[in-house]
């Protein structure tokens, strides 16, 4: 079938040279030999011929989206290239974003800034010790752990003006309890940022260094655990709500949201600002990331967000094209367990914006170092 598949993509675009785009790679010497020696693959027998089949029919998909010079943004060899799209999505998605009736009293939400009263463009990367290093959920569908650890470091950042230790994603992994099954069955199999942030909330989060990210759920293991920093509370952002959604990014802070990523635009893309198209059309939101801030270029806005696959795409992130309030394409996700679930929540959903960005957006408060007599607020 994927074969097949990849036969029918291969007509939607003519193949035609061009001018490679600024971080564009040139693959049009490019073998399988290439790949397996840059990312050190060391499959043989029939694993090795599969994986060259794979492989062969991403590259030909990827020269023939880089060859229309239409396309905004552009696909790239990576580490997924010879993984099948089932492959990639079982590995690096995984995830349902929290239901928010599940938290209305947690969740207070301010009036959010009129839109014509924020900035133009806001990049958190920009703000000393605010966005720690881009970070690798390898084969664990941890993502919600991460996107709520970087948006906690952001947040004790913001909060005491210091740049923040690297907070541990394998405390939340490993000791957040999810009874009611939210995002998933806990840990690496799923949960949600929500659910880190009212854990956080009474446990408090330690480091990285005291407890290191192994890769599996594992057991909450309570002598790693020194916590050095603590929220409050946290805020849930109303669904779809795009002026709420800008309002909090510019004024608060980076936020944790979840998004639609099981496509095979995801998977290879490697730079530029993503439009809609056939890779990216889905709303089945899969994924838990990091929104950074947003901008414009050369007339088109986009949103700015942290993945937590390594170095993939731009370094570790991605821009999507955003529309404006009243202007974000919406589509249903018709499989609310592969999308916004808890245990035995079937009802299809509405999601708002490119790949289902305004779906589901939370954000901690009243973050402060551990020990400390500070009285901060966020």
């Amino acid at each position: 079938m994927h074969s097949v598949v990849a036969m029918g993509l291969l007509g939607l675009l003519p193949f035609a040279s061009a001018l490679l785009r600024p971080g564009e790679q040139d693959l049009s010497d490019y073998t399988f030999e290439d790949y397996e020696k840059e990312f050190a693959k060391d499959h043989v027998g029939d694993e090795r011929l599969k994986r060259q089949q794979i492989f062969t029919e991403h590259l030909e998909i990827i020269r023939k989206h880089n060859a229309d010079p239409a396309n905004s943004w552009f696909l790239g060899v990576n580490e997924f290239a010879d993984w099948s799209p089932e492959e990639f999505r079982a590995a690096r998605t995984n995830h349902r974003p929290h239901p928010p009736q599940d938290f209305e009293v947690a969740s207070k939400l301010g009036a959010a800034a009129a839109i014509g009263k924020l900035p133009d463009s806001v990049d958190w990367r920009t703000k000393e010790g605010v966005v720690t290093d881009v970070k690798n959920q390898g084969q664990c569908g941890g993502c919600w752990a991460f996107s709520a650890a970087e948006t906690l470091e952001s947040h004790l950042a913001i909060a005491t003006g210091k740049p923040a230790p690297k907070l541990s994603t394998q405390q939340l992994i490993s000791c957040v309890p999810n009874p009611n099954k939210c995002g998933g069955s806990g840990g690496c199999q799923g949960a949600t940022q929500p659910l880190g942030f009212n854990y956080s909330e009474i446990a408090g989060i330690t480091t990285e260094s005291d407890y290191p990210f192994v890769g599996s759920t594992g057991k909450c293991d309570t002598s790693k655990i020194k916590p050095v920093a603590k929220n409050s509370g946290f805020t849930y952002l109303p669904t779809n709500n795009y002026t709420a959604l800008m309002s909090a990014v510019a004024t608060k802070g980076p936020i944790a949201i979840s998004i639609a990523a099981g496509g095979l635009g995801w998977q290879l893309y490697h730079g530029g600002i993503m439009k809609p198209g056939y890779f990216n059309k889905g709303y089945a939101v899969d994924h838990a990331v990091q929104l950074v801030g947003y901008g414009e270029e050369k007339g088109t806005l986009f949103w700015i967000v942290r993945n937590s696959w390594g170095g993939w795409g731009e370094k570790g992130y991605i821009r999507i094209e955003r529309f404006g309030e009243g202007k974000e394409p919406c589509g249903m996700d018709n499989k609310p367990q592969d999308g916004l679930a808890c245990k035995g929540d079937t009802k299809p959903v509405k999601y708002c914006g490119l790949c289902g960005i305004l779906s589901s957006s939370s954000y901690p408060t009243g973050m402060q170092p551990v020990g400390s007599d500070m009285s901060v607020v966020v």
